[in-house]
């Protein structure tokens, strides 16, 4: 082997060695028999690639410490579909670099096959709690991003007194939380769906309102100015958005940009009319606080 090709079978044994870690460390945490169970079989056939790439390489390079302990952490965090989701481009990447390999290395060939094969096994093996209650949780956020958003810009102008907005929008914004989390227990419940729970629906329902209340709300705790306030608020509803979309679209295989656009469109079109109806009131009723 040249050098060239060299280089290229100790970088694909770096990539092997280090998913084999992720793998067992999240086999070792996963809760699910049959998860656990396939997680633990891939992370065997990692190393066996990784066995196979040093006897003709001759070296042991170590996995990258920092891409284990980020995986591991982004499961805990967000779940172990989306940790796998972002494993799989990296799978993805790994097959294209084998298939140019295998041509030199017929071998290599059956390393193609059993990525392919961690692909599809992934694909069918995740069924996580809350991917069951994602549309819980975007009934939650979207709702308030969309009421919320449109509230605290008419009252912006109707009121202009950042303290007085964010009580009023406190009060709202918890009452419609509860008033949320109610409903989707109801809609729950005469949907009978069989894997989910209504009363876990409406918990994450109403956490995810409450969640993003908090968050919109914040500028006007800590701004005097109450129209700086309401353009960090905006801004912090397009953060919740594109973290959001950019979720769903790993996790659920959905386009970012579709996704990121729909729900930013609607709370920032509803928000316009609300401030414009805010300041029409102002000059009608002729508010002077």
């Amino acid at each position: 082997m040249d050098a060239a090709m060299t280089a290229r079978l100790i970088e694909a044994q770096r990539n092997e060695i280090t998913e084999y870690h992720v793998y067992r460390r999240l086999a070792d945490r996963e809760k699910d028999p049959h998860n656990r169970e396939v997680l633990r079989r891939i992370a065997a056939d990692e190393k066996r690639h990784y066995d196979f790439w040093t006897e003709r390489t001759g070296q042991m390079p170590p996995p990258r410490r920092g891409q284990v302990w980020k995986f591991v952490w982004i499961a805990r965090l967000l779940g172990l579909t989306f940790a796998i989701k972002l494993m799989e481009s990296g799978e993805a990447s790994a097959q294209d670099n084998y298939a140019d390999i295998a041509e030199s290395i017929p071998a290599a060939a059956d390393i193609v096959a059993d990525e392919g094969d961690h692909e599809n096994e992934l694909m069918a093996m995740i069924d996580e709690q809350r991917l069951r209650y994602m549309g819980s949780v975007v009934l939650g956020l979207s709702d308030a991003l969309v009421e919320l958003t449109g509230a605290l810009a008419g009252l912006t102008l109707a009121l202009q007194k950042s303290r007085l907005i964010a009580v009023i929008g406190l009060i709202t914004g918890i009452s419609a939380a509860l008033s949320m989390a109610a409903s989707e227990y109801l809609a729950t419940k005469a949907e009978r769906d069989a894997g989910k729970s209504p009363v876990r629906a409406s918990v994450y329902t109403g956490v995810a309102y409450l969640f993003t209340v908090m968050l919109l709300i914040l500028p006007y705790l800590l701004l005097g100015n109450p129209l700086l306030a309401l353009v960090l608020t905006l801004a912090a509803a397009l953060l919740i958005i594109l973290a959001f979309a950019y979720y769903s679209a790993v996790a659920q295989d959905l386009p970012l940009g579709r996704r990121f656009g729909e729900m930013a469109g609607l709370s920032l079109a509803v928000a316009a009319v609300s401030f414009g109806i805010g300041y029409v009131l102002r000059l009608v009723i002729g508010v002077d606080i």
